[in-house]
């Protein structure tokens, strides 16, 4: 069965402008104008979100009516939301070391890289089996997880992949396999 995956991502905020992990906070104003313009999508058989207002915003601007979908969340970052990597770099250096260099670390006390990974390689795994066209829109480290899933990349290279407010990424399954789509 073939199915055809559409992530987007959310506009921006202004944690993202800020270089801040993110708490669930609302889009820019100038995102949802952002997001107004986008591209008509085609037509899709699901349409989800993640749970978190940005993502949900992201949806109704682009004119879209999602379900939410809780394993399209954002990453838990504990105790470092809402703080900039710039103060867990002079509070907590080690652990910021720690959180960029092992995947299965989450010194934060949130999730781990691999956890994500997981939890969202499950999910496209289930979508694989329903077929159809899936519209997701969710954030930067789910899409990140997502792609580095489909190429069978090492964990670490979660941090090569750069995933922009409002970015589009395509992926197919034929039911054996997810391919990345250009």
């Amino acid at each position: 069965m073939n199915t055809r995956l559409t992530w987007i991502c959310h506009g921006a905020t202004a944690a993202s402008r800020k270089a801040l992990f993110p708490l669930d906070e609302p889009l820019e104003d100038k995102a949802v104008e952002e997001a107004g313009r986008m591209a008509r999508l085609p037509h899709a058989d699901r349409i989800v979100t993640s749970p978190a207002l940005r993502a949900r915003q992201t949806a109704a601007a682009l004119g879209l009516e999602a379900e939410m979908e809780q394993r399209l969340a954002d990453c838990d970052n504990g105790r470092w939301a809402g703080r900039s990597i710039a103060a867990i770099g002079t509070e907590e250096p080690e652990n910021l070391v720690v959180w960029m260099s092992d995947p299965e670390a989450a010194p934060h006390g949130g999730e781990s890289f691999l956890g994500l990974r997981r939890r969202v390689a499950g999910w496209m795994d289930e979508q694989s089996l329903l077929g159809g066209h899936v519209i997701a829109v969710t954030h930067p480290a789910v899409i990140r997880a997502a792609t580095a899933h489909v190429l069978e990349a090492p964990l670490p290279s979660f941090w090569l992949i750069d995933v922009e407010p409002l970015a589009v990424v395509r992926m197919t399954s034929n039911g054996q396999r997810w391919s990345l789509r250009f």
